[in-house]
This record gives C-alpha cells, sequence and structure tokens, in this order.
C-alpha cells in the first residue's frame, strides 16, 4: 500500500465514455481509507472544475477540483516559477486560456514572450503561423503535453502533439514539454499534493503513479523515479511490455483488487528473458499472465 497515488484519467477511470466500474471502486475504497489521491491528466481543454464535476456526473465518483492536476494548470505553474514575463499567446482552447488570465498574464498573439500550445480544435493557419514567427524570433516555446493522438468513437483523433510536429518542423525549437512522460508535471503535481497536506511531507517514493499508456503514464514515473501500476484497461496491452526494457513496477488487469493483491512484476521475466534471447543469439516468446 502506497501513501498517495497519481492517476490517469481516460483508459484508467474510464475509456472514453465508457464506465469502468473497478476503478470508480478503487477510488471509494482509497477515500474510505482516508489516502490522499490526485488525477494527474494530460487533458489541457477541461478545468479541474469541469473535470471534477465530469467524474461526478458520469462516472459515479465524488471529486473535488483540488483532487485534479492537468497539464494546463502544471504549464502555468511553470511559468510563473521560471519565467517572469508578461505576454503569452494560446494555441488552445478556453479553459487553458482562462487559467493563463487568471494567473495575471496577458494574452497576444502579436508579440509574446512565450508561446504556450496545447490542444486546439478550433487552430487556423494563421495561429500557427503567428506562433511559427513568435518562436522563430525568439518567444520561449511551451506544449502542454505531446500526445499524438486522442481516443474517439471515430477512432484515434489528432491530439496536441499533431500540432506540436507542426511547429517543430515550422520553427526547428524543441519546445519544453509540461505533461507525461515529462517528470515537470509529476515534480510540480509533487509539489502541489504537498502544498495541500503540508504535514504528510510525501516524497516520490511513498507515491505510485496509475496508468494505461506506457508511454505517457509509466514513462513519467519510471523517468521521475516513482513506481508505476499499469492497468489493462485502456490503451498499453501486455505486448506492449514484451520489447521495451524498462517495465512497470506492478501489471494489473484492472483495480478490483486491493493493493498488494494481483500485481505481477515482470521486470525480472522480461530481463531473464533478454539474457537467453543473447545467450543463444534467438527470439524467445514472452508468455505470462496477471495472478
Amino acid at each position: 500500500m502506497y501513501k498517495a497515488y497519481f492517476i490517469d484519467l481516460d483508459g484508467t477511470m474510464y475509456k472514453g465514455k465508457e464506465r469502468i466500474p473497478t476503478a470508480e471502486a478503487f477510488i471509494k475504497r482509497l477515500q474510505e481509507a482516508n489516502i490522499p489521491f490526485l488525477f494527474v491528466t494530460n487533458n489541457a481543454t477541461k478545468t479541474p472544475e469541469q473535470v471534477a464535476q465530469n467524474l461526478r456526473e458520469n462516472y459515479g465518483t465524488n471529486i473535488e477540483a483540488s483532487e485534479v492536476y492537468t497539464s494546463g494548470v502544471a504549464a502555468v505553474d511553470y511559468i510563473k516559477a521560471h519565467y517572469p514575463v508578461e505576454r503569452i499567446m494560446v494555441i488552445g482552447e478556453e479553459a487553458i486560456k482562462n487559467q493563463v488570465k487568471a494567473a495575471g498574464f496577458t494574452l497576444d498573439s502579436e508579440n509574446p514572450e512565450i508561446v504556450l500550445q496545447s490542444l486546439d480544435r478550433n487552430v487556423t493557419y494563421k495561429d500557427l503561423e503567428k506562433a511559427t514567427l513568435a518562436i522563430r524570433g525568439g518567444a520561449t516555446y511551451i506544449v502542454t503535453n505531446i500526445d499524438s493522438n486522442l481516443p474517439s468513437e471515430k477512432g484515434p483523433v489528432p491530439g496536441s502533439g499533431a500540432i506540436t510536429g507542426f511547429l517543430k518542423v515550422a520553427t526547428q525549437v524543441e519546445p519544453i514539454v509540461i505533461g507525461k512522460p515529462s517528470t515537470i508535471i509529476m515534480e510540480s503535481a509533487l509539489d502541489y499534493l504537498n502544498a495541500k497536506f503540508p504535514n504528510s511531507h510525501f516524497s516520490k517514493e511513498d507515491i505510485a503513479m496509475v496508468g494505461d499508456n506506457y508511454q505517457t503514464d509509466i514513462q513519467a514515473g519510471i523517468q521521475y523515479g516513482m513506481d508505476t501500476i499499469m492497468v489493462l484497461t485502456g490503451f498499453s496491452t501486455r505486448e506492449t511490455l514484451l520489447n521495451v526494457e524498462e517495465q512497470p513496477t506492478h501489471l494489473v488487469e484492472d483495480l478490483s483488487s486491493k493493493m498488494g493483491g494481483r500485481y505481477c512484476s515482470i521486470f525480472i521475466l522480461v530481463k531473464f528473458r533478454n539474457y537467453l534471447c543473447d545467450l543463444f543469439r534467438t527470439s524467445i516468446p514472452l508468455v505470462y499472465s496477471v495472478v
């Protein structure tokens, strides 16, 4: 049992519009045991208040806005901590624009000191042109998250990372990435949790990152040095782990079992498989199950 949890949303708490009852029950168990948790999400198109409202109304969980930490909030916190600027151009939707204004910055697409880019489903070529010229002119380029696609009923659709790809090619500048798998959001979330519970003095060793996406959720935890719990209710599968060196600390079918229950750490198994492959110069399939 960990002292606190960082928890992903889509694929972990729900899948699109589909509910995941075992995840809802997991949250209720944490609440009953008074174990702190924080939803750490790359979604910057919603405010924490909107995310919490959605969880309450559609997914059977009694969540407050203070229990949600988005990449948009993390980006604004990062800018406030590291850049004494006034003018920010935002490629993004209303939620992040309002957060930037609420933090005291001025929205400026003509002469910005920072270009903050997120998912914007109404972005135009003119917006991208202005952002390109600003970044090439010296504005700092910051991205909330680089998720290439988002799940939808129609299939995977372009995410924030698709816009990032355009601007990277147009500017030849690598952005500062805030969201998972970056460690920036993890460190910022830990600071936020400790500010919320000032007497707890949480360290990253006290917390587990729970998520369904190996490339974002699990890699964020691994890179930050935090234990990880990968659930098989969303994006990544067992097969995802076959050819990666860094394994999640725990692998679970879902969040129905209590901490320490049906978790299976497969790191040693994978390392042994890789050793045999090197020894005999052949490929050995890895077959395992969660018990």
